[in-house]
């Protein structure tokens, strides 16, 4: 029977004129084309044609009781419920075929065809038909280029759809702000309101986020994620342990992510979000240890008063609501955020790189001996770089032609896995060049163990804090704070998408909560504290996406549902901790690998945004450019002139980086937000600003 949820509605267009048996489809194509037809659909069936013994045209219009199955009739076997006929005599200026087409397009109307099965007589028919003729567009000849008649009609269909509302008696008005009332990011007015709507919204599906997590596809996403939180966890503790002279290293790092992974996944309100490490966040903690190296301060004593005044930050802005602050983070500011953390991933691969290379003066750190070291590069450039090609292939695969579209789908999923294997088996086969290793630490303990320990004072260890630096580490608190805030909010606007059809909310006023509490607390052992990492979450979410199967012939698949649990986050924080008591596994994997795969999500996240594709449109021929909104909407040399601003600020953001003032990059990033508002819209009109939208992670 008809089910009004089913937005799918299966419309078969046939002729009275029989096909000779050479044009009937074969068997294999209808079974393709029923696979695509949604479950209990019922059909149409439009008959047409022209007889001699008329003088003019009848037509018939006949609703079954119960949809029957007509054999030999239908492309498909698919119950037919209505019966359209048109005859005609032939000598006519009738066009029967497209009367059949037009009443086979007033059937796949959703609002006609609910009038079809409810209809009484004939007159609700006529009403039915006359309600669909008026929000119908007829649109006459003209020299209009098609995007921009498009572009009109919809504008002017969306009035019509408005006109009927108001008839029907619903208020356009009250229906926005219907929808404004679930909105996680408005104000309730109430202190901790965000946070007691989150909680309140989220945790009745606690129950069902545990059943969601029995499936094969979550299984998949585990392993295919625990390489890619395993991949930047190992490298920017490498980089961490350098920046710091090993008073914070790989072990630490680990340690935070699966420890503060598993308590996120538990408690979080978008447990799809992966936390981690991430690029600014090593920046500040660089920037933090030469200051205190500079001024004579204990680094991991300074880093336990920044935890306590984290906390009293994120209480403060999450009892006033803040999270609705990121409403004021514009496209503009994102994509200047998303392209840094591109680069930052894309510049360590190479820097990294580098450093492993014998050539490097650290030739001293290799573990073991060193021979035939010219062959160690190159073999570590092959490793790096075949790594990437084949994870990056792989996952353009997924959309090829070849072999069957679930196959495809096995293979994309598992396209970092393979690449790893791959290059290992590679570099295992190659006995008489040295290649450094994985250096996972053995146990449980300090990467620098004759410099600390697992606890740290509040007041200093070798020497006294200054008093006046404990108040004073509010200023660096905040500078990590926004760091945290504006990462973490962002991802969950990414994963949070109207497109994605996620049903079980969000919840970023008890994830900013969660995660810069946990992170606060991290200090006091030792830990580097953790945001929402973007490239992870975004990757996360796409793994546990499933596409539609059944769409009508000739559409294409649109995303089905997330199987939004808790159990892949979970595992995956629990793996990544693990891989300390897994040492004699990780130990064959060569570095250049881990290069190769952080080199991947680097260039992957980097080619997903729109900042990049216009950078690439400023070296490409007009004549060549696409029929994007920011193209069409938006001059040419004006594109180009906001594209520079962004790539200015960019600049900007890495000399702040990479110098004494490296400290102050937080606070330079957030004053993209007022650049954007008060500066570049007297520059820009309003509809060149909305035409440069944002494209966020993955997409392309």
């Amino acid at each position: 029977m008809y089910d009004p949820k089913q937005d799918v509605f299966a419309t078969l267009f046939k002729s009275l004129h029989p096909l000779p048996p050479e044009h009937h489809p074969a068997a294999a194509r209808s079974l393709k084309l029923l696979a695509k037809i949604p479950k209990d659909a019922e059909a149409v069936l439009v008959l047409v044609g022209c007889v001699e013994f008329l003088e003019q045209p009848a037509m018939a219009f006949v609703r079954l009781s119960e949809a029957v199955l007509l054999e030999s009739v239908l492309e498909v076997p698919v119950p037919v419920r209505f019966i359209f006929v048109l005859l005609g005599p032939c000598q006519s200026n009738v066009d029967y075929h497209e009367i059949g087409r037009s009443f086979a397009t007033l059937m796949s109307d959703k609002n006609f065809h609910e009038v079809a099965y409810f209809a009484d007589d004939r007159q609700d028919l006529l009403n039915g038909i006359n309600e669909f003729l008026d929000c119908s567009i007829v649109i006459p000849p003209s020299n209009v280029e098609g995007k921009d008649l498009l572009k009109t009609v919809a504008d002017f269909q969306k009035q019509l759809l408005r006109k009927r509302k108001e008839r029907d008696g619903k208020n356009p008005e009250e229906e926005e702000e219907a929808e404004q009332e679930v909105d996680p990011l408005k104000r309730s007015g109430v202190p901790f309101g965000g946070l007691i709507h989150d909680i309140r919204r989220r945790f009745p599906h606690y129950i069902s986020d545990l059943k969601d997590s029995l499936d094969m596809q979550c299984i998949a996403a585990v392993i295919f994620i625990y390489f890619a939180a395993l991949s930047p966890t190992i490298t920017f503790g490498g980089l961490l342990g350098e920046k710091t002279e090993g008073l914070m290293g790989v072990t630490e790092l680990i340690v935070s992510t699966a420890t503060l992974g598993v308590i996120f996944s538990l408690l979080a309100g978008q447990p799809l979000l992966i936390i981690g490490f991430s690029g600014p966040l090593l920046v500040f903690e660089e920037a933090f240890y030469k200051f205190c190296q500079a001024y004579n301060f204990e680094y991991l004593t300074g880093r336990v008063w920044i935890g306590f005044w984290l906390i009293v930050i994120v209480l403060v802005i999450v009892a006033a609501e803040g999270s609705f602050l990121v409403r004021y983070i514009s496209p503009f500011t994102q994509e200047i955020f998303a392209f840094l953390i591109s680069l930052i991933f894309i510049y360590e691969t190479f820097s990294k790189l580098i450093k492993v290379t014998p050539a490097s003066p650290r030739l001293s750190n290799f573990e073991g001996p060193v021979f035939n070291q010219p062959n160690t590069a190159l073999l570590s450039l092959v490793l790096m770089m075949g790594t990437f090609f084949v994870a990056f292939f792989l996952r353009k695969f997924r959309n090829s032609r070849f072999l069957g579209g679930k196959a495809r789908r096995i293979i994309g999923d598992f396209g970092i896995p393979i690449s790893i294997l791959v290059s290992v088996l590679v570099d295992y086969s190659i006995t008489d060049t040295y290649t450094q290793k994985l250096n996972v630490p053995s146990g449980f303990s300090v990467t620098s163990p004759e410099k600390r320990g697992w606890l740290i004072s509040p007041f200093g260890d070798k020497q006294p804090f200054p008093t006046w630096m404990i108040g004073a580490s509010i200023v660096p608190a905040l500078l990590v704070f926004i760091l945290i805030f504006m990462e973490t909010q962002i991802t969950s606007l990414i994963v949070s998408k109207k497109e994605r059809r996620l049903v079980k909310g969000s919840g970023f006023h008890l994830d900013l909560l969660l995660i810069v509490v946990l992170g606060a607390i991290c200090p006091l052992f030792g830990l580097p504290w953790l945001t929402a990492a973007t490239v992870r979450s975004v990757t996360h979410v796409n793994a546990l996406t499933v596409m539609s199967k059944a769409t009508a012939p000739g559409e294409k698949p649109m995303i089905q549902e997330v199987k939004e649990q808790r159990l892949t986050g979970l595992l995956v924080a629990v793996l990544v901790g693990l891989s300390m008591v897994m040492t004699d596994v990780l130990r064959l994997i060569p570095l250049a690998v881990l290069f190769g795969i952080f080199l991947y999500m680097g260039v992957t996240s980097l080619t997903g945004i729109q900042l990049y594709e216009r950078i690439t449109l400023m070296v490409t021929p007009a004549k060549h450019h696409p029929d994007h909104i920011y193209v069409t909407k938006v001059k040419t040399w004006r594109m180009n002139m906001f594209t520079i601003i962004q790539l200015a600020c960019i600049v900007a953001l890495w000399v702040v980086k990479s110098t004494v003032a490296s400290l102050a990059f937080p606070f330079i990033l957030i004053m993209t937000v007022p650049l954007r508002r008060l500066v570049l819209s007297r520059i820009f009109e309003e509809r060149e600003l909305q035409a440069v939208r944002f494209v966020s992670f993955m997409e392309a």
